[in-house]
């Protein structure tokens, strides 16, 4: 035993570690079994200091075993759930990896939905690479899976490669062309279960009593005037009621189940590298848009969350040990409070509608040149065929000149952008900094906006939303969770910077280069 000892001591004594720390290196060498990267569309890191002291199950782990950072940031202009989510495994900005928002994002009608009616998707304008191509480069035998209620969810995190990519379309979960021409035995199997079918008739009430909610349960601007309180009781049809789900906690658990189910089909963590598991969560999205981020119905929704992301974890731990997973949690946005309810507190802001100025330029365009040029507005950018509008004798800059003068007449716009006055911008302003990580350079457009704080770009007076440079839709939470990484709270950290600190603590490099930075408390 001494002559043991003896040659433990030398052996840290020649290597300049003390024993303690060579132990923790051997620790960091072994890598997880499974990655298992979760993203809560839509959710705001505030939710997590205002209802803390309620949360029971995995929000509560990631808020108090993370490395947790408290002001994590989608750092790009159109805060959209398909540009933010092409940032969390690439390192690279919508501009770099070309989504510019959910319209420009993943549809594809050459990439039909396979076994089921539903629009087609692809990750065909996704441009380079992922953290799982780096895992595969490193690992051909990296097994990935990735699940969402949404498509896009699903698709961006992975880009291109033609692996288990999966989403729910009307109570079911499918895929593309892209990807498959039939839906795998083991997931076929789930769908037979019926699952959201059998929620016809179900009622959303409280899961707490209601004296544990301090958010009144009645406000008038809630999901368009009606279902303002609860209980929320949805259709006794099964083929409406899977519909219906996408606005309840619901979607939640059975995208949770498709990947425990996934997991154990694919033999996800059964090897001694890291294979890949992406989920995308969006009830919280969903409920949001409709009644708000400070309503009880939110409230509600991030309880139950917190709920099944426990539950998830444990049923994981059982096939995956948890000292060899490494989880990470982020948003793709965040989202604004109703223009309505902070009107009636006396704050400001407000709705900012340009149909009507889009509509006029499109017909009088039309009107002279006999033609569409597309002209389109998402959240702040006004684009088209600039091109084609070139070639009919249109003088571009003075038409966008003319209409970034229009936009910035409207209440609640603070600065506009041309191209041409964007590529002009210093480096140090800010919100020409934001559209340029959001417009890729090819992209062909006229106006960028931003909006005072309080300020939505608004389709619909019903709901809320995100899509603006203000903090109330760029901050979202980033954590860190797994065996050496110590718990903590952090203020700011990037969505950018989730990919290359992933890639770090496995030991993996990117396949290109990455505007993310390895964020130091993960990997020293």
């Amino acid at each position: 035993m001494r002559n043991l000892i003896t040659l433990l001591v030398l052996s840290a004594a020649l290597t300049g570690l003390p024993l303690s720390g060579q132990a923790a290196a051997q620790d960091r060498v072994a890598p997880p079994r499974l990655v298992v990267f979760i993203a809560v569309d839509q959710m705001r890191p505030d939710y997590f200091t205002r209802y803390a002291d309620q949360f029971t199950g995995g929000l509560k782990r990631f808020y108090h075993e993370s490395a947790f950072y408290t002001r994590g940031e989608q750092d790009h202009a159109l805060t959209e759930t398909a540009p933010g989510h092409a940032t969390m495994l690439t390192g690279r900005s919508p501009a770099s990896v070309g989504i510019v928002s959910n319209t420009l994002g993943v549809p594809d009608p050459e990439s039909p939905i396979v076994a089921l009616d539903g629009p087609g998707a692809s990750p065909r304008r996704f441009r380079g690479t992922t953290l799982y191509d780096w895992m595969k480069k490193a690992d051909g035998g990296v097994r990935v899976l990735s699940v969402s209620r949404k498509d896009r969810g699903a698709i961006l995190p992975i880009g291109r490669a033609k692996v288990p990519v999966y989403w729910y379309i009307s109570g079911f979960f499918t895929t593309s062309t892209w990807y498959a021409d039939a839906i795998p035995d083991w997931l076929r199997r789930w769908n037979r279960r019926g699952g959201a079918y059998q929620l016809a008739g179900m009622t959303w009430d409280l899961l707490l009593p209601e004296d544990q909610y301090d958010e009144p349960d009645d406000q008038p601007w809630e999901y368009g005037g009606r279902a303002t309180t609860f209980p929320h009781r949805l259709s006794s049809d099964s083929l409406r009621v899977v519909n219906e789900l996408i606005s309840t906690p619901w979607t939640d658990s059975l995208t949770l189940d498709v990947a425990l189910e996934g997991v154990h089909a694919l033999e996800l963590g059964r090897r001694n590298r890291p294979d890949l598991l992406s989920i995308s969560l969006s009830s919280t999205d969903a409920v949001g848009h409709g009644w708000g981020p400070d309503s009880r119905e939110i409230h509600d929704q991030l309880l139950r969350l917190d709920h099944w992301l426990g539950w998830f974890m444990d049923s994981l731990a059982t096939m995956v040990p948890r000292d060899r997973t490494l989880y990470v949690l982020t948003s793709d946005h965040g989202v604004q409070s109703f223009p309505e309810q902070r009107d009636a507190a006396g704050k400001m802001g407000g709705r900012v509608v340009l149909g009507g100025i889009m509509l006029g330029v499109n017909d009088i365009l039309e009107t002279k040149y006999s033609r569409s040029f597309g002209l389109s507005f998402d959240n702040g950018l006004l684009y088209g065929d600039v091109s084609a509008l070139r070639r009919a004798g249109v003088d571009v800059d003075s038409l966008a000149s003319s209409l970034a003068s229009l936009v910035a007449n409207q209440t609640g716009v603070t600065g506009v952008f041309t191209p041409t006055s964007l590529a002009e911008a210093t480096e140090d302003n800010r919100a020409a900094a934001m559209w340029r990580r959001s417009i890729p350079s090819d992209f062909e457009w006229l106006v960028a906006a931003n909006l005072a704080p309080g300020y939505l770009w608004s389709y619909s007076s019903f709901t809320t939303t995100h899509g603006t440079t203000n903090s109330a839709d760029v901050l979202v939470p980033i954590a860190f969770m797994g065996k050496g990484i110590a718990p903590g709270r952090y203020t700011r950290a990037r969505t950018v910077d989730i990919a290359p600190t992933i890639a770090a603590y496995l030991g993996i490099k990117p396949l290109e280069a990455v505007e993310g930075e390895v964020l130091k408390e993960i990997v020293p």
